[in-house]
């Protein structure tokens, strides 16, 4: 039997890493982009299957998927990081997602496929970036058309701990609360004009 999300999101929380759509992910700020490609060099010689997004002033880490090994390593990269002088930095990761709404995915799955010259995900209905460059997209099942609702959304997945913020910040900045219903896994969030984005965290989806 797998781990839970409470279980996983327990055992990295001290470790200064989150778990973020299946995965655990952190972020460490640095001087340069010399300084990110240390850091990275570093990481990799003790977890060469941790993805790495090198950034000037920002190194980004993810390992997935989850399992107690994952975990171990999260802790040993901390503590890397912290023996060169950085610290973890959770509170900087999102992972953005596109989502469409369809009464029939398998009818346009192949359209975005081919637009975006994206290729098929772990998560079907979903396509990706093969070139790990731009969000990835997937398909909402409807049960009836919503000719007065917007057919496509962002999803921001964010650590559990940093959505409260999130949901404040974007309510201060003139948004409205559609739906906490399915809180906290998602609230339902709009702009001034109705255009939804989502804010989700891995919680209430075991």
């Amino acid at each position: 039997m797998g781990l839970t999300g409470a279980e996983i999101s327990e055992a990295v929380r001290d470790a200064g890493w989150r778990y973020v759509l299946a995965g655990l992910s952190t972020a460490v700020s640095v001087p340069s982009a010399r300084d990110a490609g240390v850091v990275a060099q570093r990481v990799l010689s003790v977890a060469d299957e941790v993805a790495v997004d090198i950034r000037p002033g920002r190194v980004r880490l993810v390992l997935a998927p989850v399992t107690a090994r994952e975990i171990d390593l999260a802790r040993r990269i901390s503590e890397l990081v912290r023996d060169l002088g950085y610290e973890p930095s959770p509170g900087d990761v999102q992972v953005l997602e596109i989502a469409i709404d369809t009464l029939d995915a398998a009818r346009i799955v192949p359209f975005w496929r081919a637009v975006m010259d994206y290729v098929d995900g772990p998560r079907p209905p979903e396509v990706v970036d093969p070139r790990g460059q731009g969000p990835s997209i997937w398909f909402q099942q409807m049960d009836a058309p919503r000719p007065q609702r917007n057919r496509m959304h962002i999803d921001v997945s964010v650590p559990h701990d940093e959505a409260p913020r999130r949901i404040e910040a974007a309510l201060a900045a003139g948004g409205v609360l559609r739906s906490d219903e399915a809180a906290p896994a998602f609230w339902v969030l709009a702009d001034a004009e109705g255009n939804e984005a989502c804010v989700t965290t891995w919680q209430g989806r075991d």
